[in-house]
């Protein structure tokens, strides 16, 4: 099969409770540091009021600019600018090269506006009318990839990728085909969503949150952590900055369960098998593998048995981490806020590099296959290849290869 055109990404912009730009980020994620960890009451609520409250990966407020005079203040999109602003130089440049027709958007997210509906809702049941500056279309899964269209002026492709937590890799799966196939040169890519009450309720009614911040892979795991946050590159046929491609996409359906995995594993394996195979490579070739990870029984169960198939003697195989317990479950973001810190090691590697901790109790479950986690230290030489795992709720399986040219 003839190798596919080259697809660049340019260093992510991105926003998350362990850190306001990448360096920060990719510090938090090196250091174990679980400090955006907070609680987060339902409906305003705490503790001590006898409302219930999780914990959740929630931004401070510090990492955010003072809030602009567009309509769009809502807290979704605060997040995006923050996180677009960092790659509006790329995204200018794509611009000036391409023309705006020749530059798309394509984004993952699983909000669908829950914040802006929520707080229209209250108004309406309070005065009888919803707020003069709502409408339904900011509930509509595509609106925030039109924002962002509209924010820079581009004239391309608008596509929205919703394939529960996998649509931020989805999106950025999307837009290598756009380029591929002719109908962009360049392509803002990535994902973003906020801690939602609506959906920290829908998770909640699953019993799949835990009481305590997340714990991936540990006999004790009990459900995951939501979280906030977006990343976004900008992809493009040329090479521009650091010169880290797109190798590899492997993409499976379960269709087993709405909401669990098929339990051995077929699925993910099948993504990363297929990833490999795009890529042109092995899995020793692999140098660090950033887990899906939730926390949840089931899918890290899943998760541990397929990277057990793919990777053989996987406890010496290549160092792998879940930084969701950084991070927290940033649902549609995940899989390019994760991506991007496979971007980042690529960039930042030398002769020996840190890689992401993978933090929990350290308590393993013996009913797993043994992994090799990345701890406190871990260090990987010259690395040059990264491997990014998305399962999501209905069997949608992502992998990501990412791959540093000399």
């Amino acid at each position: 099969m003839p190798k596919q055109a080259p697809v660049y990404l340019s260093a992510p912009g991105l926003l998350c409770c362990a850190g306001d730009r990448g360096d920060r980020f990719f510090a938090a994620a090196q250091q174990g540091d679980r400090r955006g960890m907070v609680p987060f009451p339902l409906f305003g609520g705490s503790d001590s009021s006898g409302e219930r409250s999780f914990w959740a990966g929630r931004i401070p407020d510090e990492f955010f600019p003072p809030a602009g005079n567009v309509r769009e203040e809502s807290r979704i999109f605060r997040i995006a600018d923050t996180a677009l602003e960092q790659i509006r130089p790329e995204v200018e440049q794509v611009v000036a090269a391409y023309g705006p027709d020749r530059v798309g958007v394509c984004i993952g997210s699983c909000d669908n506006g829950s914040a802006l509906s929520l707080e229209a809702h209250r108004a309406y049941f309070t005065t009888g009318r919803f707020p003069e500056n709502y409408a339904l279309r900011y509930q509509g899964a595509a609106y925030p990839a039109e924002y962002i269209a509209r924010r820079f002026g581009l004239a391309g492709p608008v596509l929205t990728v919703s394939v529960a937590c996998a649509s931020g890799a989805g999106a950025i799966s999307q837009g290598a085909v756009l380029i591929r196939g002719g109908f962009c040169d360049a392509v803002i890519a990535g994902g973003v969503d906020i801690v939602s009450q609506t959906v920290l309720l829908g998770f909640d009614s699953l019993e799949a949150v835990s009481d305590a911040p997340c714990n991936p892979f540990s006999k004790n795991r009990n459900g995951i952590t939501l979280g906030e946050g977006a990343a976004f590159f900008v992809l493009s046929r040329e090479f521009r900055g650091v010169p880290i491609t797109l190798l590899g996409v492997g993409e499976s359906a379960d269709a087993f369960h709405i909401t669990a995995p098929r339990p051995d594993g077929g699925g993910a394996i099948r993504a990363m098998k297929d990833a490999l195979a795009d890529a042109g490579i092995g899995p020793g070739d692999v140098g660090y593998l950033n887990l899906h990870g939730t926390g949840t029984p089931l899918n890290d169960a899943m998760e541990a048995l397929a990277v057990a198939a793919v990777f053989p003697d996987a406890a010496a195989g290549p160092p792998v981490s879940s930084t969701k317990s950084i991070t927290g479950h940033t649902l549609g973001a995940a899989g390019a806020l994760e991506l991007a810190l496979c971007w980042l090691a690529l960039s930042t590697a030398g002769e020996w590099l840190p890689i992401p901790v993978h933090v929990w109790d350290g308590v393993y479950d013996e009913d797993l296959p043994l992994l090799r986690f990345a701890g406190r230290g871990t260090m990987v030489e010259d690395l040059r290849i990264c491997m990014s795992n998305s399962f999501a709720f209905g069997g949608c399986n992502i992998s990501l290869i990412i791959g540093r040219e000399d």
